[in-house]
């Protein structure tokens, strides 16, 4: 098995940037800028994607509709790989994954959308690998070669019959060109598509994502799929996989819950020679790519105004500094507070405790830590500095600037806030495009180590109770 033995990899978290990385004023222009610079295939790959109507069986009265997605490298592949969700309550397509992972070679990849297919009446996972033999007889494949994923509502059963008297139109969508149509037809609540990509070594690394609520990983209801054209061993690209994975989809969250449903998959089309010397620049290619998208993720995450950007340092283990950080973005007073604009520190300061009090007792956190918000200082020395001078060490020039941090805190979360809000109200007007990258920053100083850890989260809004209580109404 290799090994990555780089400090600078086990160290890399999501980037720290301040400034926005992009700025978009309508969705024309964001789809614009996925064509220009990310929707291109790796070589060796064909997607594609269609939709049809359907009666859910559980639900009659409610007649829907589903998309399904075909990812599929030109020949059978050897180099895949895949991590799946920790819920002891899987989806019957993660049952079928995990069995997938012991075969020789990847033919294709079918996602449905609307039902999730977990704990189903009637047998879901049967359901799931008659839909693969189904796509399988079309491509000339074995069923056994196809990886099925599907999202959407937990308890009912996918319509076997209507999926498969669709596929004809699903392969006929297949197309070498854009990873766009797959982008789009794996989204459930999502507002928008997200795919990211770099080129590197000779090739290019692709990966698109959906996931818009119960994401709390180890994983989430996320599903993501990264393309290659680069020939890279079998066991390198899972580890490369294993090991990214931690440092981006498990570092964030949306809203603590665990979907049975989470998917990650890479796929090399092996078309592109890899050289073992190149290892690096891959793996920080492919780390780019995946940090991306959970930014994406994250932002789009379910009525979210804010998106969270937590660096705990001076942590004694990086166990401890991811802790920390997903006690503070999963804290439900400070995701409000966040909503609200209203920098209400203290909710920091209790989710610190809340969590070194659980899991550390007896270190003196308060009396050793630090905090800042948009670069500001708000504590330190067991003591909050935002009103008058911090007596061991000044950290501001005058009472007057003290006194106006409270309005440049205010000021930075609403930079970063994502969509008009309406105080007591739902706010339909979220956007179907990303405006900006901007986060509220914080940084939490332990003091106690040299290990640390970013995660992100999301606020907590009155569109968020509203989306997931009118979820299949």
């Amino acid at each position: 098995m290799w090994r990555l033995t780089s400090v600078a990899a086990s160290r890399r978290h999501f980037s720290s940037k301040t400034k926005p990385a992009f700025v978009f004023n309508s969705a024309a222009e964001y789809y614009n800028y996925l064509n220009e610079h990310h929707s291109r295939l790796p070589w060796g790959f064909s997607v594609g994607s269609s939709t049809f109507k359907f009666t859910p069986q559980e639900a009659p009265h409610m007649p829907s509709q589903m998309t399904m997605t075909l990812i599929k490298p030109h020949k059978p592949t050897p180099l895949f790989g895949a991590v799946f969700t920790q819920n002891a309550c899987p989806g019957a397509p993660i049952k079928v994954g995990r069995k997938r992972l012991s075969e020789d070679t990847l033919g294709a990849i079918i996602v449905n959308n609307k039902i999730s297919n977990v704990c189903a009446n009637g047998g879901g996972v049967a359901d799931a690998q008659d839909v693969c033999d189904a796509i399988a007889q079309h491509l000339d494949l074995r069923g056994s070669q196809i990886l099925p994923s599907s999202t959407g509502v937990i308890g009912w059963r996918i319509p076997v019959d209507a999926m498969i008297n669709a596929l004809p139109q699903l392969v006929e969508s297949l197309q070498d060109t854009s990873i766009l149509p797959a982008a789009s037809g794996i989204m459930t609540t999502d507002l928008y598509p997200k795919i990211r990509s770099v080129d590197v070594c000779g090739g290019r690394i692709v990966g698109i994502a959906k996931g818009a609520g119960m994401v709390e990983p180890n994983m989430a209801t996320m599903l993501s799929y990264i393309l290659t054209d680069l020939s890279v061993p079998r066991d390198v690209l899972r580890q490369l996989l294993a090991d990214v994975v931690d440092k981006t989809y498990n570092s964030m969250s949306v809203d603590t819950d665990e979907s049975t449903s989470d998917t990650l998959a890479i796929v090399s089309s092996d078309m592109i020679p890899f050289d073992m010397s190149q290892l690096e620049a891959f793996r920080a290619a492919l780390y780019d790519v995946c940090a991306g998208l959970c930014e994406d993720i994250v932002r789009n995450g379910e009525g979210a105004h804010h998106v969270m950007r937590v660096n705990v340092k001076g942590a004694q283990s990086e166990a401890q500094a991811k802790g920390i950080g997903k006690s503070i973005v999963n804290s439900p007073l400070l995701k409000c507070a966040v909503a609200g604009n209203d920098p209400n520190v203290g909710r920091l300061v209790m989710a610190v405790g809340k969590y070194m009090g659980k899991h550390h007792k007896g270190v003196n956190v308060a009396e050793s830590m630090t905090i800042s918000m948009g670069g500001l200082r708000i504590f330190e020395h067991g003591e909050f500095t935002l009103n008058g001078y911090v007596k061991r060490k000044r950290i501001f020039d005058t009472e007057d600037e003290a006194r106006d941090i409270d309005k440049q805190l205010v000021q930075h979360m609403k930079t970063a806030q994502l969509t008009e809000t309406t105080r007591g109200g739902v706010d339909h007007t979220s956007r179907d495009y990303p405006p900006h990258d901007h986060m509220v920053e914080i940084e939490v100083d332990l003091g106690l180590g040299n290990a640390a850890a970013k995660v992100l989260g999301i606020d907590l809004t009155n569109e968020y109770v509203a989306i997931n209580a009118d979820y299949r109404s």
